[in-house]
């Protein structure tokens, strides 16, 4: 089933296409979305970071216009597919990575996995730091509650929307109809319903995987910026202070009045904060 996403072009990794945006010149930026969402999550910010960037949004495999995998989805299977794009891609040097819930998590796998990818680290209401999560997440991993649940509905786009964002003005049709598009792809539920299992159970988040990736983020040396927004109803605000205490060599950030998508509500302020700290010398 064909959907109404807004244009992008597509790289074939491993024979499977990619929906991807790529624009700018200068040291590399890769943008990763959240569980269900897509590059359209970090628009307004590959325009302002294009100007002096070459800026790489992609759709992580299943989700938008990029195909599903062959093999389960998870989180190390995401982290590699965004290995395999880059290769595709021709991008050899280290990229500063910037991920936005789910797509944290899958930049710090990527980085634990292959840390001469990353140049920086930017995680974004970032998945990994707690167990806490919005029961609506958590009831997908009820059997077989979570098919049913994930049925599209206008209804459930403009719920999930809302609970994204702080600010109800951000709830526009144009991100509905987007939300509607992506969750009628065939493989879209079967997609979540993976990803929601392996992550997490009715109770939340699991902690064997984030204490395993937290531990080998935190022993490297790479610089880190962790962001949150103080009313974010997916991931809680107080996972910025555990970020804090698992990495205490990042720097940390917390936006006021501001839900999930802090690159979203402060556009211009996150752009500001993200390239300052990117200006900022290596260690």
């Amino acid at each position: 089933m064909t959907v109404a996403l807004p244009p992008a072009g597509t790289v074939t990794v491993a024979g499977r296409r990619m929906r991807c945006r790529i624009a700018g010149a200068g040291p590399p930026v890769v943008l990763l979305h959240g569980i269900g969402r897509t590059l359209e999550d970090f628009a307004a910010q590959h325009e302002l970071l294009a100007r002096d960037h070459r800026v790489i949004s992609l759709d992580l495999p299943g989700h938008g216009g990029s195909a599903p995998l062959d093999t389960p989805h998870t989180l190390p299977a995401l982290a590699s597919a965004v290995a395999g794009f880059l290769d595709a891609a021709g991008v050899a040097d280290p990229v500063r990575l910037v991920g936005n819930s789910l797509g944290g998590a899958v930049a710090m796998r990527l980085t634990a996995d292959q840390p001469a990818r990353a140049a920086s680290l930017v995680l974004v209401n970032s998945a990994g730091f707690g167990r806490e999560v919005t029961v609506a997440l958590r009831l997908l991993a009820l059997r077989p509650l979570g098919r049913l649940l994930l049925r599209p509905h206008p209804a459930v786009a403009r719920r999930t929307e809302r609970a994204i964002f702080h600010d109800p003005a951000y709830v526009t049709e144009e991100r509905i109809a987007t939300a509607l598009a992506v969750a009628r792809q065939p493989h879209a539920a079967q997609v979540m319903l993976e990803l929601i299992r392996s992550l997490g159970t009715w109770r939340g988040v699991r902690p064997r995987w984030r204490e395993e990736l937290l531990t080998m983020v935190a022993a490297l040396d790479l610089p880190m910026l962790v962001v949150w927004g103080d009313r974010d109803l997916i991931l809680p605000a107080h996972h910025l202070a555990v970020a804090r205490a698992r990495l205490p060599k990042a720097r940390c950030h917390l936006f006021r009045d501001t839900g999930h998508m802090p690159q979203i509500e402060r556009a211009a302020a996150f752009h500001a904060l993200v390239t300052e700290f990117w200006s900022r010398p290596a260690r």
